[in-house]
């Protein structure tokens, strides 16, 4: 998926869309041919935990597509009404049945060509844990026991990466920026 979706029609009023640069501003946007309004179209928000109990770490295996039968962080897209560390806990209650106590945010990732920001946090799990509707199974896995070849997306790879360096230290927030290879 790139950045920029196709908007061939205005949501207010039905008119045309045409990409131009408004008056005042420095890039294209989808502007109705009608009525002149200019619809911005922003990075989406994913919001994830790292889920720790007794040095193991909570994976769901996808039962959705994309990336249907591999193995990700408990994770998904941030909802209007919620905060940012809300957005993780209610995706890892959905995806593991987990409740979580929240730490604190550790990585984020610049999804570029899909036009997505991936922010992750680290959690200490709750009780137990199960399988949401979104996933086929879950499982709590050492360092060692990651499936890491069988993993869904390069952000949660990144953020398991940067969670074991850590060792539940607090080290800031670690960027990465993944892009598509031109080559």
């Amino acid at each position: 998926m790139d950045a920029v979706e196709t908007m061939n029609y205005c949501p207010t009023c039905g008119g045309s869309i045409s990409r131009k640069i408004p008056k005042d501003d420095n890039r294209e946007r989808a502007i109705c041919d009608k009525c002149g309004q200019v619809h911005y179209q922003n990075p989406l928000i994913v919001v994830g935990c790292v889920v720790e109990c007794n040095g193991k770490v909570l994976l769901c295996k996808r039962a959705i597509e994309p990336r249907y039968g591999y193995w990700t962080v408990p994770a998904g897209f941030m909802e209007l009404g919620e905060t940012l560390a809300n957005g993780a806990a209610r995706e890892t209650l959905e995806e593991a049945c987990a409740t979580v106590e929240m730490g604190h945010l550790f990585a984020s990732v610049d999804i570029i060509d899909a036009g997505q920001v991936h922010l992750f946090f680290t959690g200490k799990l709750i009780g137990d844990y199960g399988v949401g509707e979104e996933s086929l199974e879950t499982q709590l896995f050492s360092e060692e026991e990651i499936p890491w070849d069988d993993l869904a997306f390069k952000s949660g790879r990144f953020a398991l990466k940067k969670f074991f360096e850590d060792r539940g230290t607090n080290h800031g927030v670690h960027f990465h920026e993944l892009r598509r290879s031109h080559s």
